[in-house]
Parts: structure tokens; sequence; C-alpha cells
């Protein structure tokens, strides 16, 4: 007779922790991944040169940029965003908020960087 009892006791405790774990998942458009995208900036070129990168609408994403000087980068967003970077590394972190193409800009080289696809 026990046997029953401690097995029904031991089933509850296992649906009572499934139960809670789905009360954790992140809001919808939080936590998301981050998308990194390597810019290099060297000898009078960039690269990446205008690949499309698809990125999520509210989702993270960091322009890691490799220099020998520092320079400007445009992000033709609404509103536009200038973001600007030094020589060596500099990480520059972006969030859109609209769906559509978002052109990622050098204009003192006049090269698109990366066409960011919002979704």
């Amino acid at each position: 007779m026990r046997r029953p009892a401690a097995a029904a006791a031991a089933l509850a405790l296992v649906l009572a922790a499934g139960t809670a774990c789905g009360d954790d998942e992140p809001a919808p458009g939080a936590g998301g991944e981050t998308t990194t995208i390597e810019v290099t900036f060297e000898d009078g070129t960039v690269t990446p040169s205008g690949e499309r990168v698809e990125v999520d609408v509210d989702g993270e994403v960091e322009l890691v940029v490799q220099a020998e000087e520092a320079g400007e980068i445009h992000v033709h967003s609404n509103p536009e965003q200038l973001l600007e970077y030094g020589p060596g590394t500099t990480t520059l972190p972006i969030t859109l908020d609209q769906p559509g193409v978002v052109e990622v800009e050098s204009h003192e080289l006049g090269q698109v960087i990366v066409q960011l696809q919002v979704q």
C-alpha cells in the first residue's frame, strides 16, 4: 500500500517542477541572442562589403570594429545613428526597433559595410 502512495507523491513533485520551469520563459524580444558582426578597416578598405545579415526587431547587434585609426560608422535607421570607434578594437551595440533594411555605412570610404534585414 505504501508504494502507490509514494509513487503518487513522487509524480506530483515531478509535475510541479515541470510546471514551475514553464514560468521562467523570457518575454518575447527579451534575452534573445546577440548578432555579432566583425568589421575590419585596413589599408583604406572595409570588410564586410555590403553583405545582408538578418537580425530580430529589438534584438541586440554588436559591431566589433578592428581599425588602424579612429573613424565613424553611420547607421541609416530611424533615427539615424552615428557610431564612433577608435584605433584597435571597439564594440558598438545597436538596437533596431523597426522592420526593414538598415544600411550601415562608412561615409569616409563611401561604402556600405553591411545591410541589416530587421524582421
